[in-house]
């Protein structure tokens, strides 16, 4: 048999050449995997990139009313520590509050006006019958309250008052303007406990758009009378697209806070806290805080004022709130400090606060009038306050 030599076969292939459409496809694909690991990996430097969360921030209210929801703090225009929130979700608003004084009104309408364009607020939540969260819906007979400077749909107030609230004269106020508001506007008035039974037309949750809701939630002081008016706090929780939520708790100490866990099992991880108590060591425990885990707080004082204790550790925003809250963010905003040299006693810490966002952002953003330096970075807190070891 003859012996033969197997040739090698030269094997040519063709080198294809990159095609524009494939080279922009996958640049893309490059820079979306770094920007998706970059934000996982260091998302307060990525984030504030694409979405302007400067620790210098002013507010841009045209931007801020293009947005799905933003949510605002108030300042109040004194001294005097209180609450006012703002919920603007498309073109509906909702109202929680209005402290301090009666003399804030004025200031609480020149902000509302930029975002309340048809003078009509859709919901008012009144959360408990103390001057610094309604004195502005409660004023003497001859001064306009709120309540008469704007049309409103429905009042969702306090089920409870203390025998010592229903003697005093700021309770009698603000029950005449709740009944003048009726009658010039058919307005709907529910109380918490109407509201989480769904009784007399009441609802536990109102649609405010497609995918934003707003939800009464229950704790026992609807139906108990308690000790403070602070535990009679209504509270609530906004819901965009099921799976981002907002939780405001008013003034509730820590038994409410106890009770509001135990009745509330659809409670889990918010975006948004307004602190409790103006962050008084009354509020914001960890019985409450184990199962939210905020990733934003927000608190509605005048930081280091006397006001209510002359005991600086206890002056809102008060170091037992601040070392609770410190497990869980460093993102805690402030709207107010008290400066004695002042003349009127105060000025903005963070100013008026905006927490917005839209359907699909990947997490909220931040945007304050004064400027958004986080409470452990102010020069107030490094004089007044121990760091938390989680926060060094």
């Amino acid at each position: 048999m003859g012996r033969y030599r197997r040739g090698r076969r030269k094997v040519y292939t063709e080198r294809r050449k990159l095609t524009p459409t494939f080279v922009v496809l996958l640049c893309t694909f490059v820079i979306c995997a770094v920007i998706f690991c970059g934000y996982n990996l260091y998302p307060d430097y990525i984030y504030p990139f694409f979405y302007g969360h400067h620790e210098n921030s002013t507010l841009d209210v045209e931007f801020i009313k293009s947005k799905d929801l933003s949510i605002h703090f108030l300042e109040l225009g004194n001294q005097y520590t209180g609450d006012c929130t703002l919920i603007k979700a498309g073109n509906v608003e909702v109202l929680i509050d209005a402290g301090s004084k009666a003399s804030s009104i004025s200031t609480i309408k020149n902000y509302l006006d930029q975002y309340v364009l048809d003078g009509t607020i859709e919901y008012v939540i009144v959360t408990h019958a103390h001057e610094d969260h309604y004195a502005g819906f409660a004023t003497p007979e001859k001064t306009l309250s709120l309540f008469d400077l704007y049309n409103v749909k429905t009042v969702i107030q306090f089920a409870q008052v203390t025998p010592e609230t229903m003697e005093r004269n700021i309770y009698a106020n603000y029950l005449r303007e709740l009944n003048e508001l009726q009658t010039r506007c058919n307005t709907k008035v529910f109380n918490a406990l109407e509201c989480v039974e769904e009784t007399n037309g009441a609802k536990s949750q109102y649609l405010l758009t497609e995918n934003i809701v707003l939800e009464v939630l229950d704790h026992r002081y609807y139906r108990e009378v308690a000790s403070t008016e602070n535990n009679h706090s209504v509270c609530c929780q906004v819901i965009q697209n099921n799976d981002k939520y907002y939780l405001f708790t008013g003034d509730l100490e820590k038994a409410g806070e106890e009770s509001l866990v135990a009745s509330n099992k659809q409670l889990t991880k918010v975006e948004l806290y307004k602190a409790g108590h103006h962050g008084s060591k009354t509020s914001s425990h960890n019985v409450l805080l184990e199962v939210i885990q905020p990733k934003i707080v927000c608190v509605c004082c005048c930081a280091g004022s006397n006001e209510y204790t002359s005991t600086n550790e206890n002056q809102f925003p008060t170091q037992d709130f601040i070392d609770r809250i410190a497990i869980y963010t460093e993102k805690v905003y402030v709207t107010t400090i008290y400066e004695e040299q002042k003349e009127n006693k105060f000025a903005s810490m963070n100013g008026n606060i905006v927490v917005l966002c839209n359907q699909y952002d990947l997490r909220p953003d931040v945007q304050c009038s004064n400027n958004a330096i986080i409470l452990k970075k102010t020069k107030w807190f490094k004089q007044n306050r121990n760091c938390p070891t989680v926060w060094l």
